[in-house]
């Protein structure tokens, strides 16, 4: 190895001869040194073969130990060196050159995470993005039986544009391999060390976990969770000491966020999460939660996103029969402007919780939490329909459209689509080609048909078994009158299915009827997202099929974002699926798009609970 050297041609810190510009090892030639740790010096070259810029890592000759252990080390991270991820450095090659040990591995062009939190404190986005980087190339390696051992702020690089890239896997060791030897240990690396590696125990996948949380908690507060004069002082803290809470070393920290630390922090392996895929779930549901709110922010200082609360229309027929046309026609815009992409609509139940009450619709608005609110009426007389309808304006009581239709019963489905892109203009939101086809969609030509659906969704809005039974006979009507009408079939699986919630009848017989019913409407119609959401609870409940259950979850949701039984559904279904943070979310989406349903907070209460007490397990 041909070089030169400072007054005593070594590097001090390493035992190395000093590499300068030019040098050629092996197929490399030196550039420049870019930095020295505990475990060797690290160099820039250029690869002569393949013609890339590398880092070259000279490892330490006691870093290695015997000779046995120099070979186990050579074949584990041979191994690592077949890890492919983008949040990993790629290893190239190790070698031996001139009785030198080295590694070939990418070089990265950027920032260490332990300068970038030096440097300015982090954004709590900024931090979400990065554990999820680091946790998502974690995964990779767990998966390949590969552990890391050394996770630390100074081991993550942050590139350029954003990515993020752990470093040093070629010195990581399989699960199962004999453990490096500790020479050259330093304070930083015993910071990061879990309560396992610290007692010098065999470790797992387990500490890595523990490192990245620290790393998390390191990110969020800039500062160690466990700290401590000298070494010994570090280790007692990890073994027994509980970190101060991050909420209370920094505002504006998410609850959720000190929950997922503390988790990971668990002393003991059973206490923390049992694989790096459920700290990402975790993560990305935060990672939500922060978008969320960040657009809630955004709204606040700029604008308003257009929102809506429908209102029962007001039966003005001789017949007080004809409740539940003015109910359903109220009910039919609500459905069609669930489709619409960027409009917050306030779900029936909760729209519908003011019937009867004689308030000022301003006050009706500001306690749904909406711009704007539509009232109406209808007067029905044999054949002929009067309707009237007016969009007003919640924060100063003006009209900013309003409408009267006299017309014949056929003429139902034109009012109804008129009325709601009626809605859609004056609020300003733009359609798509795709939500204009949705927002006016018949379901049904049949006049008597739809009349009888109104009339089951009237009874099964009750939600009591009397009502559920009727609902069931209109709905079977229905279908005499229109085989082909989805949304009849629809509505027969929940009332099959609300039965047996209320233990009305047996699982062995109501759960084959629903599932009947959905698979038929879903055979006329498959972007129903009621009829995905019915057949998941079927899945669910009845088939013990968790995978196909939540697969038709997010379908449902897929197609009618706006959906709360879908969000409610299946924010029980994830909670008794042991993933809560995700649960949270869902239920808390159902709330914001139905927030007086006794049903959807009574589910986010018994969620809250079940959330405390996984984290207790």
């Amino acid at each position: 190895m041909s070089s030169e050297s400072d007054d005593n041609g070594l590097d001090k810190t390493q035992s190395f001869r000093i590499l300068v510009h030019g040098t050629v090892i092996s197929h490399y030639k030196i550039i420049k040194k870019i930095g020295s740790g505990g475990m060797g010096v690290v160099y820039k070259a250029q690869d002569t073969k393949l013609k890339r810029t590398v880092a070259l890592k000279f490892l330490r000759p006691q870093a290695l130990g015997s000779e046995e252990e120099k070979t186990r080390f050579v074949h584990e991270a041979q191994a690592a060196a077949a890890l492919d991820h983008p949040n990993i450095c790629t290893v190239y090659e190790i070698d031996e050159a001139e009785g030198h040990t080295f590694i070939s591995m990418a070089c990265i062009e950027g920032q260490s995470l332990k300068d970038r939190i030096a440097s300015a404190p982090l954004k709590l986005d900024e931090v979400i993005d990065i554990a999820i980087q680091v946790a998502s190339g974690l995964q990779e390696a767990h998966e390949k039986g590969i552990i890391h051992r050394d996770i630390k702020s100074a081991n993550i690089m942050l590139t350029e544009k954003g990515q993020t890239k752990i470093m040093d896997f070629g010195l990581a060791k399989l699960a199962g391999g004999m453990q490096l030897t500790k020479t050259g240990t330093t304070m930083g690396t015993v910071a990061y060390m879990s309560p396992e590696q610290a007692r010098g125990e065999e470790v797992d996948h387990q500490t890595d976990i523990w490192s990245l949380g620290v790393v998390l908690y390191e990110m969020v507060t800039g500062q160690m969770p466990f700290k401590g004069e000298h070494e010994q002082a570090v280790i007692y803290s990890i073994l027994n000491s509980d970190p101060q809470p991050i909420t209370g070393l920094r505002t504006g920290v998410p609850m959720e966020l000190d929950r997922v630390i503390a988790k990971i922090l668990g002393k003991s392996a059973d206490e923390r999460y049992p694989h790096i895929n459920d700290i990402l779930v975790d993560l990305r549901s935060l990672r939500k939660t922060l978008e969320s709110e960040a657009l809630k922010d955004q709204d606040a200082t700029t604008k308003t996103h257009p929102s809506i609360a429908v209102l029962p229309f007001t039966n003005l027929s001789v017949d007080k029969e004809q409740e539940y046309f003015c109910d359903g026609m109220a009910e039919e815009i609500i459905s069609a402007l669930t489709h619409v992409e960027g409009l917050h609509i306030v779900a029936r139940t909760s729209a519908f919780a003011f019937k009867g009450e004689k308030l000022d619709v301003r006050e009706i608005g500001k306690r749904l939490n909406v711009g704007t609110v539509l009232e109406g009426s209808v007067r029905k007389a044999g054949n002929r329909l009067r309707i009237s309808a007016q969009l007003i304006n919640v924060a100063d009581g003006y009209h900013l459209w309003s409408e009267k239709y006299d017309r014949d019963m056929e003429d139902i489905f034109a009012i109804q689509d008129e009325i709601s892109l009626a809605i859609v203009d004056k609020l300003k939101v733009k359609l798509l080609g795709e939500e204009k086809a949705a927002l006016v969609k018949r379901y049904t030509d049949n006049l008597e048909a739809y009349s009888l659906y109104l009339k089951g969704r009237y009874h099964w809005s009750k939600r009591t078994p009397e009502g559920i039974k009727k609902a069931i006979q209109h709905f079977k009507q229905v279908i005499e009158k229109d085989p082909n009408y989805a949304l009849a079939h629809a509505g027969l699986a929940d009332c099959y299915s609300m039965l047996e919630q209320a233990r009305v009848l047996p699982a062995k017989e109501a759960f084959p009827k629903a599932k009947a019913a959905v698979t038929k409407a879903l055979e006329i119609d498959e972007t129903l997202a009621e009829a995905h959401t019915s057949l998941a609870f079927v899945r669910w409940y009845y088939d013990w099929d968790w995978a196909g259950a939540e697969k038709e979850f997010l379908r449902a949701i897929e197609l009618n974002p706006n959906y709360p039984t879908g969000h409610q559904w299946y924010a029980v279904y994830l909670a008794e699926m042991g993933r809560p943070a995700e649960a949270i979310s869902e239920i808390k989406k159902a709330q914001e798009l139905d927030p007086l349903l006794v049903i959807i907070n009574i589910a986010s209460a018994w969620i809250l609970i079940c959330a405390r007490q996984y984290d207790q397990q």
